[in-house]
């Protein structure tokens, strides 16, 4: 068994796509469509920068989106393989969850790059610039991270917000907080605590203001059953249905991206391959996670003609 998976925020870089788009229609065709549809030059933005307003959140969420899927339709368009008949399941870290679900047609590219667009600003805008933080725990496990936070917390917010796998937890809450919890996690035997590069806390209750708004724009969103069973980054379970859909992904605006649990739940499920597109995040988790399966990472054309020939 075989799923399609798919990167979250970090994994942008100035010059993304450039190549993929040079070398195919189908891949400007993507990046025109959300061009088109977000009202701005988004690919612009993606291939020449600045990298300062790339890595801005309203921005990196539908160029990270964009250059997946592009790397899926050339692989589709031009390779000749459908999803449906290739993958068993989908998934995405994050944000990754909506190209997953584009991916899997139950939302049109449109409508996706639109969502996210509102996504990023939203969560930007729940928490004033400098009032929170995310930092990585490395050497810890779930449980571990979980009790630091719940140590660390004094009254204020800080929470688990990514199981990334392999002594990987990534936290989030109000800045003093994670300091406090970095602290603690070094006390308690991480090899390394670090502050991430972000605008925003994600993926905790602070962000109860940007899910309200998504709940709002999801209810309005057309949404079908995808091709494919998507596994939730909220309950690392498979689903399928639109409704349960839309509340899952109101959830994951302020709940756990539970990646570790969602990549072994495939795995047990019968998946021996995943393949990572537009990225080369995801790949490293997985092999983590779940050593014995493969994770083979697709951007380039070379790295599209090589999928082809192996599917």
């Amino acid at each position: 068994m075989r799923a399609f998976i798919f990167p979250g925020q970090g994994s942008q870089s100035v010059g993304m796509g450039k190549a993929l788009a040079d070398a195919s229609p189908a891949a400007r065709e993507v990046f025109q469509e959300v061009d088109e549809a977000l009202g701005q030059h988004l690919f612009r933005l993606m291939t020449e920068g600045p990298e300062g307003d790339l890595t801005l959140t309203e921005n990196a969420q539908p160029a990270i989106m964009a250059n997946a899927i592009a790397t899926l339709r050339v692989l589709e368009k031009e390779g000749g393989i459908r999803l449906a008949d290739k993958a068993d399941f989908v998934a995405g870290h994050s944000l990754g969850e909506y190209t997953a679900l584009c991916a899997g047609e139950a939302l049109d590219l449109a409508t996706t790059a639109k969502l996210l667009k509102l996504r990023g600003q939203a969560m930007q805008a729940a928490v004033p610039v400098g009032e929170g933080a995310m930092a990585a725990l490395l050497g810890l496990d779930f449980d571990a991270a979980k009790a630091v936070v719940e140590e660390a917390a004094e009254g204020e917010v800080v929470e688990a917000a990514n199981d990334n796998g392999g002594g990987q937890v990534v936290v989030s809450g109000h800045k003093a907080a994670v300091e406090r919890a970095m602290e603690i996690a070094k006390a308690k035997g991480a090899k390394r605590a670090l502050l991430l590069p972000v605008s925003a806390p994600f993926h905790c209750s602070l962000m109860q203001p940007a899910a309200d708004v998504m709940a709002e724009a999801l209810a309005g969103a057309a949404l079908r059953a995808p091709l494919v069973p998507v596994y939730a980054n909220v309950t690392a379970a498979p689903v399928a249905a639109p409704d349960r859909i839309r509340e899952l992904l109101v959830q994951q605006v302020t709940g756990t991206v539970r990646w570790r649990e969602s990549v072994t739940a495939m795995h047990e499920a019968g998946v021996a391959q995943f393949v990572e597109f537009g990225g080369k995040v995801l790949g490293s988790m997985v092999k983590r996670i779940a050593p014995d399966a493969t994770a083979t990472s697709v951007v380039t054309m070379a790295d599209i003609e090589a999928l082809v020939a192996s599917l």
